[in-house]
């Protein structure tokens, strides 16, 4: 097939109008057109992506508001019916059949003619307030401690050797013997868990800070003169975030089951904890008509702590960069 030439001023058209003068800018040529980047908008595209999170966020928010929110709108004396004999340990049905149908008495009514279900969520505001002030402490002395940890090697020699004589006492006991010296108060249990806590965190950080302490970028700051400590807080803790967040979602928990184990075997809170009622429920456990006065906060207990870690682990694993592609 031939192909025949235009001629373009039989157009009738002005070469201004078919032609224009492309320039050539060196500031122009240096942009990136790729779209913008934004890593926790990132995170949390990935984080909603999945249902199953959004379903979990829905159970945390109801935990927050019932813990926090409302033993704050209820006037709660968990011995206002103690004389009464037959307000006592009562089943679900029975006790909306003494007191009326209402959302205080659904769960029964304990040993001391309280409302179960008013003095599970009470604990459970002590017990979540325990675990989340916990956390605080030891991950933030146990991050900052270990990214300088991994970066020193006079810190790194001084450490260890702390760590290899810590590390080999069992946790459990030596908050067992802390409680007990003490008095078992709020403040008490938070200075239990914290003495030592923060050090497993510090050490799993420094593991982290060694794999990546020796790349290109950081063997150039320090010839430059970068303090270690600018270092490790600039360019080693921000790629840390997820392994930060998932090690976040499995301490927050912990505390709690620290809690209800010491309160079960005796040597827990004095306040009305989740461990405590739990502790106080445990003859009802063996009594024929009983037994839901003692699975009510165990239960309560259990769904917490699933909930703050499945939500901490979607919430690390959405904070690995590598996820966002």
């Amino acid at each position: 097939m031939k192909s025949e030439l235009t001629n373009v001023s039989s157009l009738g058209v002005p070469e201004q109008e078919l032609f224009s003068l492309v320039t050539h800018s060196d500031e122009e040529s240096e942009k990136i057109t790729a779209p913008r980047y934004s890593y926790w908008q990132s995170v949390f595209r990935v984080f909603f992506k999945k249902k199953i999170n959004i379903i979990i966020l829905g159970l945390l928010a109801v935990i927050i508001l019932f813990a926090y929110v409302y033993p704050s709108l209820i006037s709660y004396d968990r011995y206002a019916n103690l004389a009464d004999a037959q307000s006592k340990h009562l089943m679900p049905l029975d006790a909306m059949q003494k007191f009326g149908f209402n959302l205080h008495w659904i769960l029964g009514a304990g040993a001391a003619g309280d409302p179960t279900f008013d003095t599970i969520w009470v604990g459970s505001r002590i017990s979540i307030s325990l675990a989340l002030i916990c956390a605080l402490i030891n991950m933030t002395i146990g991050i900052l401690l270990g990214a300088v940890w991994g970066f020193s090697k006079k810190m790194d020699a001084i450490m260890m050797e702390i760590y290899n004589i810590v590390a080999n006492v069992p946790y459990i006991l030596l908050i067992s013997v802390l409680v007990l010296v003490l008095s078992a108060s709020f403040w008490t249990m938070v200075f239990a868990l914290t003495v030592t806590g923060w050090l497993g965190i510090a050490y799993s950080i420094r593991v982290q800070v060694i794999i990546i302490r020796d790349r290109e970028y950081n063997l150039a700051s320090k010839c430059l003169g970068t303090p270690i400590t600018r270092i490790a807080l600039r360019n080693i803790l921000p790629f840390l975030t997820s392994f930060i967040v998932t090690l976040a979602a499995a301490e927050i928990p912990s505390y709690i089951s620290y809690e209800v184990f010491l309160s079960y075997i005796g040597i827990g809170l004095s306040d009305m904890s989740l461990g405590k009622l739990i502790y106080e429920a445990e003859p009802a456990m063996l009594t024929n008509g009983w037994q839901f006065e003692f699975w009510s906060p165990v239960v309560v207990a259990s769904i917490i702590t699933v909930v703050l870690y499945v939500a901490g682990q979607n919430l690390g694993d959405a904070s690995d960069p590598r996820t966002h592609m």
